[in-house]
């Protein structure tokens, strides 16, 4: 027990020094609590944001254009008639997600999403990591979205030839482009009402979301009508109700999976919230579940009002309106599409900036981006950063050959939060920097006075039996019996688990489950392996995933987790089930997502390593930090005080 203060070059002085030069990759920031800030000398978001703002957030950053063609193409090849089901089953595995980040949403009410969770729960070599995969995600998001634009309005006009000029696609002789100026402009529209402030922009934001789920009810009920007129023909086949059995319809489930991407939008906005414990749980899942039923009921309608096997790829909303002879819909439905564009594109630029921030004030970025508007409240210079990049690939570059690298930044971030709610629950940080302030005021002189002070005060409390790292080795004895709810509910685990190295084991254990899931996951993926092969990695990944959950799940969790951030909030269920889980079906997506997907994002991690290298591990805010354990926070800024008195 006691401080531990990193060296500037990286290792670690003081009592539990000599850690190696390594250790600033696992370095861990302190989480917002009710009475501690990390951000209370910096400028603040401001807190605008209720339930109805943060579900358009939400549904709009989720439901795209996409909705408007995915369905033709996952019935068609995939699923059938069970589309539906296809979306369900997708709409519960993005759930097992969305309980993850309610939790730690509400307990971690800051901005950076995924970014400052990992932070907080893995470390900082990891929260690099997720934060520069999630700027590739919104940036080329972002683009993609924005070229898609043009396409729609076109159709809504009558043709791309019914455009002005100035908004059409033009190819540029000699160098083989084609320009998008309609993106450009868009995206530069969006962008002004994004740094106008959270309130005015969520309101926006609203009504744009708000014209697209009118005209999907349209699509509902309209196309409800049209089924019972004509007898649901679609359901009417001889080959079933799963013509692609049960196979098809959960290869269908991973392909529409990611049309639930985007509901991690809401939790980027968590400093903006007004009461973040209880809107943001309900700002997830209010949005997801949303969505969810809108695909289901657009689902039901277009396989039940054409067989799966004739419907259009490319159009098939419109085109089953106009097989029942109501061509006048395609208008409605282009303008639903557009609308779709717009509110996915302005729910793809709202985190950009936000993550940004959070990464600038924690020194891994320039201080450029932390910087924060006085009279809107925004991060108007990131946003702009963020939209002028957008604009630059939306206008050159055909994107969507690289849309794939969107979900690895999505996925990651899924995987590591469902990480950290397992490290929360069972082995939450028992170590915190003290603020800048603090640090200034702790010379070696007033080290080792609290150094004595701690260790006095640890010979006090040995005899006690606790949930913190200040307390002694617990030995459990075979003849007698001690209620300590950190060891094993089984008692034959008694003789090896204990206080001195639970923190360890349980440690381990976690990360041996997550390597068993990474077997599984790319044994039962890489169908070029020999069976022999194949089937001795399924067996031990699964043998590891079995043996972590049911040891995670045989120990009582972590009593220090009821302190850890802002209580009240939020409980995931099910752990540690569900967040294995998660992880287990993220991992499959990700390694599944092809190797050329993999080689292009394994160039840009590899540039942000080097970022990492030359400049966030040097300008880190935790550079230095002395880190106390979490019971002498208090004691701490108490000793400190009176060492400069």
């Amino acid at each position: 027990m006691g401080l531990l203060v990193e060296s500037k070059e990286g290792g670690c002085g003081g009592r539990n020094g000599g850690q190696g030069s390594w250790r600033f990759f696992t370095r861990r920031k302190r989480v917002d609590s009710p009475t501690i800030s990390n951000n209370s000398s910096q400028a603040q978001l401001a807190k605008e944001l209720t339930v109805p703002n943060l579900m358009a957030v939400g549904v709009g950053a989720t439901i795209g254009a996409g909705v408007y063609v995915l369905v033709g193409t996952v019935a068609r090849e995939h699923s059938g008639p069970a589309l539906a089901i296809s979306f369900l089953v997708a709409g519960l595995a993005a759930a097992l997600s969305a309980f993850c980040y309610a939790e730690l949403a509400s307990r971690c009410p800051s901005a950076g999403s995924a970014y400052h969770y990992s932070y907080i729960c893995v470390g900082e070599g990891v929260a690099w990591l997720i934060g520069w995969a999630l700027i590739l995600e919104y940036t080329i998001g972002g683009a993609a979205v924005a070229r898609g634009i043009t396409p729609n309005l076109a159709a809504l006009v009558g043709g791309a030839n019914n455009l002005p000029f100035f908004l059409s696609r033009q190819l540029i002789p000699g160098i083989d482009i084609v320009v998008d100026p309609l993106a450009v402009i868009i995206i530069f529209i969006i962008t002004g009402i994004l740094c106008f402030g959270i309130k005015e922009s969520t309101m926006v934001q609203s009504v744009v979301t708000s014209v697209n789920i009118c005209v999907l009810v349209f699509v509902i009920v309209a196309g409800g009508y049209l089924g019972f007129k004509s007898g649901w023909v679609g359901y009417e086949l001889p080959t079933g109700y799963f013509p692609f059995g049960v196979d098809g319809m959960l290869a269908g489930s991973a392909t529409v999976f990611f049309a639930y991407i985007g509901f991690d939008a809401v939790a980027s906005t968590a400093e903006e919230v007004k009461n973040p414990q209880r809107d943001l749980p309900l700002g997830i899942g209010g949005s997801l579940f949303l969505c969810c039923g809108l695909y289901m009921m657009v689902s039901i309608v277009i396989v039940g009002l054409v067989p799966y096997y004739a419907i259009n790829p490319d159009t098939p909303i419109s085109t089953a309106f106009s097989d029942h002879g109501m061509q006048w819909a395609a208008y409605i439905i282009n303008a639903g599409a557009f609308t779709a564009l717009c509110a996915s594109l302005m729910g793809g630029i709202l985190p950009q900036p936000r993550i940004l921030m959070a990464m600038a004030r924690d020194g891994l970025l320039p201080p450029f981006f932390s910087d924060i508007d006085k009279r809107t409240q925004v991060p108007v210079k990131s946003t702009i950063v963020t939209g002028l990049v957008a604009a630059v690939l939306a206008f050159t570059m055909e994107v969507s050959e690289l849309a794939g690298m969107v979900s690895v930044g999505t996925l990651l971030a899924f995987t590591v939060v469902a990480i950290s709610v397992l490290i929360l629950r069972y082995i939450p940080p028992d170590e915190v920097p003290l603020p800048p302030s603090i640090q200034e005021s702790i010379d070696p002189v007033s080290t080792s006075y609290i150094w004595s002070s701690l260790e006095m005060d640890e010979k006090d409390t040995a005899a006690n039996v606790g949930t913190s790292r200040n307390q002694k080795t617990l030995v459990i004895e075979d003849d007698v019996s001690v209620d300590d709810p950190l060891t094993a509910k089984d008692p034959s685990s008694g003789n090896y688990l204990h206080e001195g190295n639970r923190r360890s084991v349980v440690g381990w254990v976690i990360a041996f489950t997550c390597i068993g899931v990474f077997l599984l996951t790319y044994a039962a993926s890489d169908l070029s392996l020999l069976s022999s092969v194949r089937f001795a990695l399924c067996g031990i990944g699964g043998v590891l995933i079995l043996s972590g959950l049911v040891f995670l799940t045989s120990i009582d969790q972590d009593d220090a987790r009821h302190n850890f951030g802002h209580s009240g909030g939020f409980i995931c269920p099910f752990v540690p089930l569900l967040p294995i889980a998660c992880i287990l079906i993220n991992s499959y997506l990700l390694i599944n997502l092809g190797a050329e997907t993999w080689a292009r994002v394994s160039i840009w991690l590899a540039i942000g390593l080097v970022v990492y290298i030359f400049y966030g591990r040097t300008h880190s805010a935790l550079k230095g930090a002395v880190y106390v354990p979490t019971t002498q926070v208090d004691y701490t800024y108490r000793t400190s005080t009176s060492c400069l008195a």
